[in-house]
């Protein structure tokens, strides 16, 4: 008689339904990260904040500026300086950053929001001398 190889039907029942029970156990630890991406996404304008004001800070000495000057920078840019940092208005810090993906809430909290859905979940600026930026990054703001 002829040996046969090979899985059983049952066999590959059985390797189906656990791997659906594992799916089903990880599928809610990777399912919403989005709050997650938020808050990194915040991080990622930060850092680029504090880049910007200390670029344009060093432009400013450069150039030689009075400190409520304005700083022009390549490709015609001029950024709005206040206390030898960008000012904390749209032609200041908002003009010396790429905003594209982003909500420019200066008029009402002083910040940038990751979108528009999620206005207080943002990075704020103020503009001193050092700048100081504070992240609302709160689950509350970002979920």
């Amino acid at each position: 008689m002829k040996q046969q190889v090979g899985f059983t039907l049952i066999e590959l029942i059985m390797v189906i339904v656990i791997l659906g029970i594992l799916a089903a156990t990880a599928m809610p630890k990777f399912s919403d990260l989005s709050a997650e991406a938020r808050v990194g996404k915040l991080n990622a304008m930060k850092a680029a904040m504090q880049s910007a004001a200390t670029m344009a800070h060093g432009m400013q000495l450069a150039q030689g500026v009075a400190s409520n000057a304005t700083v022009s920078v390549e490709g015609g840019t001029t950024i709005a300086m206040r206390n030898g940092y960008p000012d904390d208005t749209s032609t200041g810090i908002v003009a010396a950053v790429d905003i594209t993906d982003y909500v420019d809430n200066f008029t009402s909290s002083s910040g940038i929001s990751v979108d528009a859905a999620h206005p207080l979940c943002n990075v704020s600026y103020v503009n001193a001398n050092p700048p100081t930026y504070t992240m609302n990054s709160a689950a509350a703001n970002c979920d």
